[in-house]
């Protein structure tokens, strides 16, 4: 004879056993007061420090000669944003998910010219600049060519670039306007006034940093900062605050994948690790109707120790 499958959601027989009072209010204050005695207690003794905010003047006083090649590697186009692919340019393909170039069908939301919106335009706002407006205008004129080759004989004497008496010093012949470009733009983001033109591009009144982001994200004083911060990927930085601070630990499992093969070695780390946790949370979804799985709280009997105080009266009464 065939039985019945025992259903626990409906074949349960109703509870009739005695019932504690229970104070929700009260036991709602108390929570609401413990836990914010702790927040206070806790945000006074490991709270984030106020760094002040990174600019590109900041950069550019505390390391100028960074800064100069910085510079130089967006006026030759070989620096990570102009080499980067979507969604600022095409130079690469960019993020991969296996054999779905997902970044490629991005494509380049945001166009980025380096050496254009870094280094020309900004350039071109400073007015009473008659050597720099005459040297543009030799620039804009020039054929790719003779551009590529002032650039090709800068860059080969940039190797040994110096800084002094604020000025930018290359020994550089047959480079054209390049060592003014160079020179001027450092001077301009020394006074502050590169942060502006910068910003400024897409409007006098905007909140857009994503310039002068790529801008300091090229040069090395900004991941320097990082590491001395302890927010590099090596150093779980997704779930640190300043100066290794505690931050968000609920992203753990997310900075987790980055710190193992293949993806801590992966140029698709990003998009891998990024799939992998949407397959994780379709997991998490579906596990009310994957069988096996859904059943192995009741399988452990793990509810007879989470309920054990109703299992307890059960048996003695």
């Amino acid at each position: 004879m065939r039985t019945k499958r025992f259903r626990p959601d409906a074949d349960v027989a109703p509870w009739k056993g005695g019932y504690s009072p229970y104070d929700i209010i009260k036991e709602g204050t108390i929570a609401l007061v413990v836990v914010g005695l702790l927040t206070i207690v806790l945000a006074v003794v490991f709270g984030s420090p106020d760094e002040p905010s990174v600019t590109v003047k900041t950069w550019s006083n505390s390391t100028p000669v960074d800064f100069a090649m910085t510079a130089l590697s967006e006026l030759n186009q070989t620096s990570s944003s102009a080499q980067y692919g979507a969604p600022y340019n095409t130079k690469s393909i960019g993020q991969k998910l296996g054999p779905l170039e997902l970044a490629k069908w991005v494509g380049a939301r945001i166009p980025i010219n380096t050496a254009r919106d870094f280094v020309i335009n900004p350039l071109t706002s400073l007015t009473d600049q008659p050597i720099l407006t005459t040297d543009l205008q030799q620039w804009k004129t020039a054929s790719s060519s003779t551009r590529a080759g002032w650039l090709a004989n800068y860059t080969k004497a940039s190797a040994h670039l110096t800084f002094v008496n604020g000025q930018v010093t290359v020994n550089a012949t047959n480079a054209g306007p390049v060592p003014v470009f160079v020179n001027d733009l450092t001077s301009m983001a020394r006074s502050g006034a590169l942060d502006q033109a910068l910003v400024t591009q897409a409007g006098f009144y905007t909140t857009d940093f994503t310039l002068p982001l790529l801008f300091m994200a090229d040069g090395s004083y900004l991941s320097g900062l990082a590491q001395k911060q302890h927010l590099t990927g090596d150093q779980w930085g997704m779930m640190n605050e300043t100066g290794n601070y505690p931050g968000q630990a609920w992203l753990w499992l997310y900075t987790f994948w980055y710190q193992i093969a293949p993806f801590n070695a992966s140029s698709n780390a990003d998009v891998l690790v990024w799939g992998l946790m949407m397959a994780l949370s379709v997991v998490l979804l579906l596990v009310p109707f994957i069988p096996g799985l859904r059943s192995i709280p009741r399988k452990t009997r793990i509810y007879r120790v989470i309920w054990r105080e109703h299992y307890q009266r059960t048996t003695t009464e």
